[in-house]
Parts: C-alpha cells; sequence; structure tokens
C-alpha cells in the first residue's frame, strides 16, 4: 500500500488525483491533503478520503475547519502555514508526495519533502523552472524520485529507454497549439473568455492562459530540460492539435520513440503514483482508425513570443528562468483580472527578463530573491499600462 499526500488537493490535478486514488484503494491511500483556503472542497476530501493530517494556508480557514472536524467527531490532524505545509509533507508515514501547489511555497513545501527522503510526483512546473537544477541535485543526494505527472514529460519518460544521454538526438515536445495557432485576427482584442476556452483539455485558469500563449510550452521545454539532463537546444516544440502523441524521443541511430493515448491527464498522474508498475484504468482506448489523422506543424515563434522568452532563459540559465516564470505569472494574473491586454503578458515578460541582471548563484535564496525582484518589476510595469 503507498502513501500518499496531495499539495493542491483543491486544484484540478489534486481533484483528478483524488478521483483515481478513489478507484484504487486497494493500491493507494490517501496521507494528506493540503489546500489555500477552499475548505469547502477540502471538507468533502476528508469525509471520503480520512487523510491522517491536512494543512491549511489561511489561517481562519484552518480555524474553521478544525472546529467543523471537532464537532463532527473528525480525528484528522489541521495544520495551517507555511510551517504546517512542511509537517503534513515530511510526516513518517508518506510514501509520495504529489506537489500541484505554485509558487515559493509550492517551492518550498517540494524541498521539504525531499529532505524528508520523500518520492515527489511533480505537477508544479513552474518550481522546475524556478530552481531546477537545486531541486534535482537535492533529489540525487537524497535518494529520491521525481517523476512528471505533465501528459509531456510523462511521455518523455516513458519513451526514455536508455540511460545514456549521449544516444539522445531531440526531445519532441507535442503541443494542441491551444485555441489560437490558426487565429488570424488581432491578438490584442483577446478576451479572457476566449484564451480560457481551451480546445483539448480541462485545466486551471492560469495553465489555459500559459497554454493560449504557448508560455505553457515554453515552460515544459525548460522543465524537460532539467529533468532529462539535455541542453535546451535539444528540446524541439511542435504542434500537434489531435494531443493523441504526448511526445518524443528521437535516438541517434534515427529511431523515434512516442506515447501515444487520448488526452486525458488522469493517465500520467495514474502512471506517476503507480511507478514503476502499471495497473488498470478506466480511461478511454485508443483508436486510431476512429481519430483517423495526426497532424504535426512548426510553432510560429513571432505570433507567440512568449516561446521566445523561454528559449532565451533556458539558455541565460541561472536565475533569468525564475525571473521569467515570476513575470509571467504576475502578468497572466493581471490579465485574468483584466488589467492589461492579452498581448501585454508577452510584453511585461520580456521586458522583466531583459532587464534582470543574472546571479549565478545557484543557492536557494537567488532563486527566491530573482522571483521576488521579478514580481516587483512586472507589478511596476503592470501600473504603467
Amino acid at each position: 500500500m503507498k502513501r500518499i499526500t496531495v499539495l493542491g488537493s483543491s486544484g484540478s490535478i489534486g481533484k483528478q488525483t483524488l478521483n483515481i486514488v478513489s478507484k484504487m484503494k486497494r493500491n493507494i491511500c490517501i496521507e494528506g491533503l493540503a489546500v489555500g483556503s477552499n475548505i469547502k472542497i477540502l471538507k468533502s476530501q476528508i469525509k471520503k478520503f480520512k487523510p491522517t493530517a491536512v494543512s491549511v494556508n489561511s489561517p481562519a480557514a484552518a480555524q474553521n475547519l478544525k472546529k467543523w472536524c471537532i464537532s463532527n467527531n473528525i480525528k484528522t490532524c489541521v495544520y495551517e502555514g507555511n510551517t504546517g505545509l512542511e509537517k503534513l509533507t515530511t510526516m513518517p508515514k508518506t510514501d509520495m508526495v504529489l506537489a500541484a501547489i505554485v509558487g515559493v511555497v509550492g517551492l518550498k513545501s517540494i524541498i521539504a519533502a525531499i529532505k524528508a527522503k520523500k518520492d515527489i510526483a511533480i505537477a508544479n512546473k513552474e518550481a522546475i523552472v524556478m530552481a531546477g537544477s537545486y531541486i534535482m541535485k537535492l533529489a540525487t543526494e537524497n535518494g529520491v524520485s521525481v517523476l512528471p505527472v505533465d501528459s509531456e514529460h510523462s511521455a518523455i519518460f516513458q519513451c526514455w529507454t536508455y540511460e545514456k544521454k549521449s544516444q539522445v538526438k531531440r526531445i519532441i515536445l507535442t503541443a494542441s497549439g491551444g485555441p489560437f495557432y490558426k487565429y488570424d485576427k488581432d491578438f490584442s482584442k483577446i478576451t479572457v473568455e476566449q484564451a480560457l476556452d481551451h480546445p483539448t483539455w480541462k485545466m486551471g485558469r492560469k495553465i489555459t492562459v500559459d497554454s493560449a500563449t504557448l508560455m505553457n510550452k515554453g515552460l515544459e521545454a525548460i522543465e524537460a530540460s532539467i529533468l532529462f539532463g539535455v541542453s535546451i537546444d535539444k528540446v524541439e516544440i511542435i504542434i500537434h492539435p489531435q494531443s493523441v502523441v504526448h511526445s518524443m524521443v528521437e535516438y541517434v541511430d534515427g529511431s523515434v520513440i512516442a506515447q501515444l493515448s487520448n488526452p486525458d491527464m488522469k493517465l500520467p498522474i495514474q502512471y506517476a503514483l503507480t511507478y514503476p508498475e502499471r495497473l488498470p484504468s478506466n480511461i478511454k482506448p485508443l483508436n486510431l482508425i476512429e481519430i483517423n489523422k495526426l497532424e504535426f506543424y512548426n510553432p510560429d515563434f513571432n505570433k507567440f513570443p512568449c516561446l521566445n522568452f523561454a528559449y532565451y532563459a533556458a539558455r541565460k540559465g541561472y536565475t533569468a528562468p525564475a525571473v521569467m516564470n515570476a513575470a509571467n505569472e504576475t502578468a497572466v494574473a493581471a490579465f485574468l483580472s483584466k488589467e492589461i491586454k492579452f498581448t501585454d503578458i508577452a510584453k511585461i515578460v520580456g521586458r522583466t527578463v531583459k532587464a534582470h541582471k543574472i546571479s549565478k548563484s545557484t543557492s536557494l535564496d537567488a532563486f527566491i530573491e530573482a522571483d521576488c525582484w521579478a514580481r516587483h518589476y512586472a507589478e511596476k510595469l503592470i501600473d504603467e499600462i
């Protein structure tokens, strides 16, 4: 029986994870759950999964939950704030932590879990982009596995058949293209509602906007480079609207190995939870005759400038990816609150990355400081618009 703690259980990935666990009770149980402030969802999860402990970032929400647990004779322990999150991630009986909390809080919880020698199922690509070199080094030192939850990185992981990186020619990272890869109208007129209407995947608001700008694919290119230890120039992005081929690995002999399935996030989540085993799932089987054709296109780096900034930051390395990620998070939040235009997202990211003086320190403090600087700088740019 594998014991899992889910960080971000009220989000899209967290809820899908619990959906999988509910069907695999003989193999997996829930040890802990963490949310920001959404205790309405957390209460229903506590009733269903009976975790040993939960963590709530909001102190007021945590107090509310404690009273509810007492009045309902529920013995689940309730932690709060950053300290509580660290306690949750380091519980002795936990085997794996599924990390789906964004930002610095998510990063610190991953680090705490690794230091406690917990395997990580990583759904927080921003943490890898921000401080991936630090995370991977720490994981190696502690003998911890870092397993990807993103469908593309799960695909790469499954296609990565050799230990020698010299045998890999390139990673081919597929992208659905989002709602605008064929859009020929004025991008500055794109509304929040249009950007949130993804043609393939049901996801959270932030990642859906990232998919619309293709920044999500830029972040994933950096994540692939770090997780698999290859140069960013060995990671190639292609548009694949059907989202059936989730990614490919090409080897030096010309062989290309791909992972295919119907687009359903439950598959990569389940694979991360059950690895190295594969267990039956209720995911719709792939029918290539029914699909009929698979299309592939080159991405337009001029139309989607966020891709350029991602590759630029990756090539610069050190604190540049952390800055790019923080600027993007800040700009996307402003777009979602309708403070800026869709096209302003890329402008803010580009100006912030170009203004940053890169620190060559690889300490955690350097990455956090760069993240903080970028958020303040991006906020100033937003105020000027």
